[in-house]
């Protein structure tokens, strides 16, 4: 029967974590305090130790360091409520074998153990140093899950997919990455792949040579070349043309590049991490990217959530940038309960960035140092505020049309008919309005929708719209 030690300084997750540890056929001992742990080591090394972060006398991780330089075969899992990036990076960084933000799944404990079992502690350990400023905030389930990912690539060069709506933070991701990991010493690059020219990418990605093109005056390197030893970040990768797309693809093959105009081989000595915010697999299936780059790509996926699905996040990272702003000598503000509400129940199309624009304005617009939920509606609710580029009401009633679609017809959100779909809702109640506002005159209606007659009236059929006699 194997041995669990766990270390807790909380009697409830000790009494719960040794049930289930129990049920599972293994033999637990608890203790909740480091002093304790100490001595029990020192009798009999368990098969497995399980500690939380902060104990009465002292801090879990640094201790699980000390212990796993004695005994390196011991695998150890961390448990932690700070919850944040800088948690699951150190436990990485002594060599946990798992971490696990509470509260957790009892299931994922026990399958945690289990693996610790079959296969030893496996996560390596990167070389330790100074703990950056992380940009990622939030400490919410589905962050965890990011961060956790995150904490497991930072010791090898695995390709990282980043997915994820607009203004998630998938650079941050890409940075923080790199900013962790070995190659930190090293440049980090990022290219935009939609803000390229079709035929300017080849030469973006990897340079070239003079004489290479009309214009090409000069030697260029590309961004492989400039990213050497370091990581280079591929953004919006979606957009990459069918045929750069195949130049990347046998350079992510082979290793290495030749500059476009050149003849000489160079080494791709970088570390690849691309995002996106569209489909890819959509797009594989209907021919707009390669199946096979797809999954040279996406070897580690990483799902950066909508700010939506992390509702819990908001009020930390909006708080966050306000302070951030402060820092940059714009006014500090404060937000009431009541505004920290308003705010955790807005949808955020614009997700994180559009979260940062609302604080900024507010440092700037706000009459009173504490911000009151009226004030939050008020800014939420003018047009262009906090870059939402349509009216809310509007915005909120084609998010609820998407949501009922793919409740009665899911496949219309992969068949290619959703665009159809929403614009036909959208249109009948249009012409419907023009139709009465010019009195059912089908002339008129037309030219204040900026259509000829003969289209207006073959869309009246299609939508079985009823008029009455043209003027």
């Amino acid at each position: 029967m194997s041995r669990v030690l766990v270390v807790d300084d909380d009697a409830a997750i000790r009494t719960v974590v040794a049930q289930a540890l129990r049920r599972a056929g293994h033999d637990v001992q608890t203790a909740e305090t480091l002093a304790q742990l100490d001595r029990m080591l020192a009798t009999r090394v368990p098969d497995v130790l399980i500690t939380d972060v902060i104990l009465p006398d002292g801090d879990g991780i640094a201790r699980a360091q000390e212990i796993g330089e004695r005994l390196p075969q011991l695998p150890v899992i961390i448990l932690s409520a700070q919850n944040t990036l800088t948690t699951a990076v150190r436990a990485a960084e002594v060599g946990a074998y798992e971490y696990l933000p509470k509260p957790f799944d009892l299931d994922d404990l026990t399958r945690a153990v289990a693996g610790a079992l079959a296969r030893g502690a496996v996560m390596p350990q990167p070389e330790a140093g100074e703990d950056p400023a992380l940009p990622l905030i939030g400490r919410s389930p589905a962050m965890q899950d990011v961060y956790r990912i995150i904490a497991r690539v930072l010791s090898n060069d695995l390709t990282v997919l980043i997915s994820g709506e607009s203004g998630t933070g998938k650079e941050l991701v890409a940075r923080a990455i790199h900013d962790l990991g070995a190659r930190r010493a090293a440049p980090f690059v990022a290219i935009n792949m939609a803000a390229i020219p079709r035929e300017l990418i080849e030469a973006e990605l990897f340079g070239h040579e003079r004489g290479a093109f009309t214009g090409a005056a000069v030697r260029n390197a590309g961004r492989f070349e400039q990213a050497a030893g370091g990581t280079l970040f591929l953004d919006e990768i979606g957009d990459m043309p069918m045929e750069a797309q195949t130049r990347l693809l046998r350079v992510l093959q082979s290793g290495e590049f030749t500059t476009v105009g050149g003849a000489r081989a160079m080494r791709a000595d970088v570390r690849v991490v691309a995002a996106t915010n569209r489909d890819l697999t959509t797009q594989v299936a209907s021919g707009q990217f390669r199946e096979d780059l797809f999954y040279r790509l996406n070897v580690v996926p990483i799902a950066l959530p909508a700010l939506r699905e992390r509702r819990q996040d908001i009020p930390l990272l909006a708080r966050h940038f306000l302070e951030s702003a402060a820092a940059q000598g714009l006014p500090r503000r404060q937000l009431s309960d009541a505004a920290q509400a308003a705010l955790t129940a807005h949808d955020w199309p614009g997700n994180v960035r559009e979260l940062e624009n609302l604080m900024r304005r507010l440092a700037v617009l706000a009459r009173d140092e504490l911000i009151d939920a009226a004030t939050i509606r008020d800014l939420l609710g003018a047009p262009g505020g906090a870059g939402e580029a349509a009216d809310p009401g509007i915005a909120e009633a084609v998010r609820h049309l998407v949501e009922r679609i793919a409740r009665e017809r899911p496949d219309a959100l992969d068949d290619g008919s959703l665009y159809d779909r929403v614009i036909g809702e959208v249109e009948r109640p249009l012409i419907a309005v023009m139709l009465a506002r010019h009195g059912g005159n089908q002339l008129r209606a037309a030219r204040a929708l900026g259509l000829n007659r003969n289209t207006l009236r073959k869309r009246l059929d299609t939508l079985g719209i009823s008029t009455r006699t043209d003027e």
